[in-house]
């Protein structure tokens, strides 16, 4: 539900002025409710856990026979070594620690309440026998006294020898092996490129040795970071079209290469052919062939792209200007990555750790090895879907909590005339009004994610089970349907995001802001696609740019590392967590990048610079303005009167132009290519690229048109 009207009738009515940021009221609050019923149902899952007993069992442990180590236990029917005191015993041993069910991961051994772990190693029976009679702790069964442990009988009643050095693992009270040998199966299976035991204690020992070295990296990726950041704000327009030229000299370069080996490879003589090896020959030019080709139609796109979107390039570095004056003056935005971060570890420890409750929940019963096992029977056993569901949605929640939060200090900025009239902290400020307002209307966009993410996920998982016994068919039908679920979830995403800025705007109910945004998306289709190609390009570089600064000098500083052989690991780790702390502060540039885009097309559509409609932009916004209406009245477009009239941002004549002149040098440059290059398949290929220009270009034309006429009439200056 909405509480207030939408912004859009508010601008349209001549009776008063569109203004934003005034109008206050919950929005959504029938999902705010669910939300917090969700929540409540999460509490009752780790509630019951806990109040079944699955807290202790998984802090302290139990062994085979139901009994919970380090207290006194009630005697069950179904065991017979059941309901023993404890109170001493406080440590889980296993009999055969190294025996591992890599499909269930559980250890198949017996478990015991010990007194003490073994802290050396045990070679023989009598090592056994006599560890118990001197530390008190019996390391066989309970119904065995040590006197019997010699005996042949108790072959599966005692451990395995030699029974390895264990120490306890903090806070879980489990005698764990000091030697990771005993897991390397398990650890095969989790690293598939260890093949022996030596390359898994050299990974591990360069990660312990270089652990300075790593952290000093790490440091570093962050200093980069925050560094890049600033750089773009003073070197923006530079930077674009450093990386447009660069992209396009590359291009070319590459074609260019690619023809020359094919040229150089055909026009080279026969001789020089071996007559063992003439198919693989050619093959290889074949190859060569098809990659020229490829480089050739995606150089031809590059360029058919650059050239309609050559005009828009100009907002995108205005925009990367605007985004660096906003982090001046809303400093606490570099932060957010961290207190988005440190919420969701937080979350994410609460749910492993009810997780773990729910695997140790419930009743014992008895398995097909005769030992105990705790199952919840009954409708609480599907509890861990609902906890499942609820690790996707309160994630998702959290994340849109950021981007709501981000917005708002964005809208804020943008929409303050006077930024000395800026509020103290626009950060908490967003925050208030995010916890005041508007959370109802992100608990609905996280659900949409979450409705959309987990049939993905099934998916997933049924392709991962079927592997290698499916057909081609159902293979591909799987991948398909998770490629489409892929591609919606980012579209999803996306307007989401815009819907959130359109919420912090206009405190609109998530429908009708996502309606709003979707319209301002669509009108500016091609200068959303050039912010996002341009934008997203140069991030992405920079990126690259900080991963590959980090590698480089984790090599460097490796290289004199002398004390192991393998630092392969160690490079890893740095170069992951560097493209991950570069990814969040970068992820924060393009949103707010993102929501100034959707601000000034707010702007220019209800605003045109007249008395009592001034703009909210700043100044290199407005050059950007002047410059196009510049550009308009050169070009004569509509006349004189028409050529004061600022169309919001992209005019609906401008895009369907800008479509068909591109459909135009399309499919001028495919005919040419076609009479070039197809020989005798030249009828074909005319006829082809016919039937692509009447069937996806012209309706792609004609649907920008229709588009175009929904929005409400452009504002004229008096």
């Amino acid at each position: 539900m909405g509480c207030c009207s939408s912004a859009s009738s508010a601008a349209q009515s001549s009776k008063r002025e569109w203004k934003p940021l005034e109008d206050r009221s919950c929005t959504d609050i029938p999902w705010l409710l669910l939300f917090i019923l969700f929540c409540i149902g999460m509490g009752f899952i780790c509630g019951f856990s806990v109040a079944t007993g699955a807290a202790a069992r998984l802090v302290s442990g139990y062994d085979s026979f139901g009994n919970v180590c380090g207290q006194k236990n009630a005697e069950s029917e179904l065991f017979p070594l059941s309901g023993m005191d404890h109170t001493h015993r406080k440590y889980v041993f296993f009999l055969d620690p190294c025996n591992l069910d890599l499909i269930n991961r559980k250890i198949k051994s017996i478990a015991l309440c010990v007194a003490a772990c073994p802290t050396q190693e045990l070679k023989t029976i009598s090592d056994v026998q006599k560890f118990a009679e001197i530390n008190g702790s019996a390391l066989c069964t309970y119904n065995l006294k040590p006197s019997e442990y010699a005996s042949p009988a108790v072959i599966g009643l005692c451990p395995r020898l030699p029974v390895p050095a264990s120490a306890p693992i903090p806070f879980f009270h489990r005698c764990a092996p000091v030697n990771i040998s005993c897991y390397a199966k398990f650890a095969e299976a989790l690293i598939t490129f260890v093949s022996d035991n030596s390359v898994l204690h050299r990974l591990i020992s360069g990660v312990m040795t270089s652990k300075e070295i790593i952290l000093g990296l790490c440091l570093l990726s962050l200093v980069l970071s925050m560094s890049l950041m600033v750089i773009i704000r003073y070197i923006s327009r530079v930077l674009v079209w450093i990386l447009t030229f660069l992209l396009i000299l590359g291009s070319l370069g590459g074609t260019g290469l690619l023809w020359w080996l094919y040229a150089k490879q055909r026009k080279s003589p026969k001789e020089t052919i071996t007559s063992e090896q003439p198919q693989i020959a050619e093959a290889n030019l074949r190859a060569l062939l098809i990659y020229a080709i490829s480089a050739t139609v995606f150089t031809v796109i590059l360029f058919l792209v650059m050239l309609v979107m050559r005009k828009r390039v100009a907002l995108t570095i205005a925009l990367f200007h605007v985004a660096g004056k906003v982090f001046i003056h809303l400093p606490l935005l570099v932060f957010q990555p961290f207190w988005t971060f440190f919420a969701l570890v937080l979350f994410w420890v609460y749910w492993i750790m009810t997780l773990l409750f729910l695997g140790t929940a419930g009743t014992a019963v008895e398995n097909e090895r005769g030992l105990a096992e705790f199952t919840v029977s009954g409708p609480l056993q599907y509890m861990w879907w609902y906890h499942v569901v609820g690790l996707i949605w309160i994630s998702e929640f959290i994340l849109a909590c950021q981007q709501m939060t981000v917005a708002g200090a964005v809208v804020t900025y943008y929409f303050t005339r006077d930024k000395r009239n800026l509020p103290f902290t626009p950060i908490l400020a967003s925050i208030n009004r995010l916890i005041r307002y508007h959370l109802g209307t992100v608990a609905k966009g996280s659900f949409i994610i979450t409705l959309v993410k987990i049939p993905r996920m099934i998916l997933m998982y049924i392709h991962s089970q079927l592997k290698g016994k499916e057909n081609a068919c159902a293979r591909c039908v799987l991948k398909s349907c998770i490629c489409c679920l892929w591609c919606l979830e980012k579209c999803l995403n996306y307007l989401n995001q815009n819907a959130y800025t359109a919420t912090a705007i206009n405190s609109t109910n998530f429908c009708t802001s996502a309606k709003d945004a979707f319209v301002i998306l669509v009108e500016n289709a091609l200068r959303v696609a050039a912010i996002n190609t341009v934008g997203d390009f140069m991030l992405f570089l920079g990126k690259v740019l900080i991963v590959c600064g980090t590698g480089l000098t984790g090599v460097m500083l490796l290289n004199y590392q002398q004390d192991y052989t393998v630092w392969v690991l160690p490079l890893i780790i740095v170069c992951l967590f560097a493209f991950l702390v570069a990814h969040c502060f970068l992820s924060i540039y393009e949103m707010v990048v993102d929501v100034l885009f959707l601000c000034f097309a707010i702007d220019t559509k209800y605003n045109d610079g007249s008395p009592g409609r001034e703009f909210y932009m700043d100044k290199v916004l407005m050059e950007f303005v002047e410059n196009s209406r510049k550009a308009m009245k050169e070009a004569g477009k509509g006349g004189v009167a028409d050529a004061r009239e600022l169309k919001p941002m992209v005019g609906g004549d401008e895009e369907a132009a800008a479509l068909q002149e591109f459909h135009f040098l399309f499919l001028s440059l495919s005919l040419f290519t076609d009479c070039t290059c197809s020989g005798e398949a030249v009828v074909i290929c005319i006829t082809q690229d016919m039937l692509l220009f009447l069937f996806v270009c012209l309706p792609i034309t004609w649907m920008a048109e229709f588009l175009s006429q929904l929005r409400p009439p452009s504002v004229k200056v008096s």
